[in-house]
């Protein structure tokens, strides 16, 4: 493997960045450092193709700061000097599921930006913003992917694959792709305080973007044009996660409102950062309405998940009331806004993996027949349209078996618009 060195051509031609949605190992990387032979697609459960590389039992997994460096050798030995300079940005990462960025995520972007700062190098870092991104700088993003031990994001994850994707904005091309894997020790995948306190979840086609062209991206493609046409829209998104993560949530309201203006900007990330920055501001009424907005997004594409949770193996929400003191209100507004469509709904619940399954399976049903009674009533119209289902913990979106807050998302519940002629399954 070749270090990071001062002077090293490739190193002088370092210009990219990342931009956050959804779901598997990285597609058509390179396994650095050597290029794996083509493999047929596996089925996973997401929109996103497996990775073609070599069998996962072959990889080696390394501890997580040599892996990442190992990635990024990997990455900018690929690339060539652009001879009108070497503006670069890093797009911040984000988790290769549920596009969320975690403390490891940002551990990962800061240790790049590190590497080349360290080098004396002549590319010319610097922060992710719209202004930074009218200059076509070439944009480095990223994902860390929990996966089990064949690669896949599913059953019990085993290690971290590390994906990493270079892009050129004044050509509109991909440069440069790699994956390295690493051990999960002493990886800490909590979420950020944002994306910890945001109530609500789905795929979102603006982050869902930025997961496909670093998994599903090789040297040469186009740029893909949902990612291009959000980056500006993602930029004053991520400078709003970043104030309300350091508590200036009036700073994250403006940045969040402003986004919404875009027409990228109609996002969930959006619609969550302006309920959480006016609950922080004790706006009860404005938080309240951007709830509904939540819900509304959400039920217009027929699918959306709410981070209700529960006591460990009951169906009574947690008593710690900076998390569910807002759950009353959160269920008023769905059974309301669910009330006034004329779709049915379909309530699923989810447990994490620690326990036995059969026993996920009831619990989880449980939970969910607990939510259908309470939105009936708020709504008593729902009782004939609200169906309850339970998917244990088959479906895991993060499956570390941790039980905290870095796999709360794993203790969802669903709610899924369906035909009131027949019922469709999550």
């Amino acid at each position: 493997m070749r270090p990071l060195r001062k002077n090293l051509p490739w190193l002088k031609t370092f210009a990219a960045g990342m931009l956050v949605g959804a779901l598997n190992s990285c597609a058509t990387t390179t396994e650095a450092p050597t290029p794996p032979p083509a493999a047929p697609p596996v089925e996973v459960t997401s929109s996103v193709a497996a990775p073609s590389a070599q069998p996962e039992s072959a990889l080696v997994s390394r501890p997580f700061d040599e892996a990442l460096t190992q990635a990024v050798n990997s990455l900018f030995a690929q690339v060539q000097a652009r001879p009108d300079g070497n503006i670069l940005v890093i797009d911040p990462m984000i988790d290769g599921v549920t596009a969320m960025q975690t403390a490891a995520t940002r551990r990962m972007a800061g240790q790049i930006a590190e590497l080349v700062r360290s080098q004396n190098s002549s590319f010319d870092l610097q922060p992710f913003t719209a202004n930074n991104l009218r200059r076509s700088p070439r944009v480095l993003l990223g994902t860390l992917t929990p996966i089990n031990s064949d690669g896949q994001p599913s059953g019990v994850r085993e290690a971290y694959r590390i994906c990493l994707a270079l892009t050129d904005l004044k050509s509109s091309k991909v440069l440069a792709t790699t994956a390295a894997r690493a051990s999960m020790a002493g990886v800490d995948h909590t979420p950020s305080a944002y994306f910890t306190d945001s109530p609500a979840w789905m795929k979102d086609p603006a982050t869902e973007s930025y997961i496909q062209t670093c998994h599903n991206s090789k040297p040469g493609d186009a740029i893909q044009t949902a990612y291009a046409d959000g980056l500006g829209a993602g930029a004053l998104i991520n400078n709003a996660i970043a104030a309300y993560d350091a508590g200036r949530y009036s700073e994250a309201l403006e940045r969040y409102t402003s986004a919404l203006e875009l027409p990228a900007g109609h996002q969930l990330r959006v619609f969550n950062g302006i309920y959480l920055a006016n609950l922080k501001l004790g706006r009860q009424t404005a938080a309240a309405d951007a709830f509904g907005r939540i819900v509304d997004y959400g039920l217009a594409r027929n699918r959306l998940a709410v981070k209700f949770l529960f006591k460990p193996g009951t169906v009574a929400f947690v008593p710690d009331k900076q998390l569910s003191a807002h759950y009353p209100m959160w269920m008023k507004e769905i059974a309301r806004r669910a009330a006034q469509s004329k779709s049915c709904l379909e309530v699923v619940g989810h447990t994490s993996r620690s326990g036995a399954e059969p026993l996920n399976q009831r619990l989880s049903q449980q939970r969910a027949e607990f939510i259908k009674q309470r939105l009936q009533s708020e709504a008593p119209p729902l009782a004939k349209r609200v169906t309850a289902q339970g998917a244990g913990s088959r479906e895991n979106l993060v499956a570390t078996g941790k039980d905290d807050l870095s796999d709360a998302l794993d203790r969802r519940v669903v709610f899924n618009v369906t035909s009131c002629g027949g019922s469709q399954y999550y």
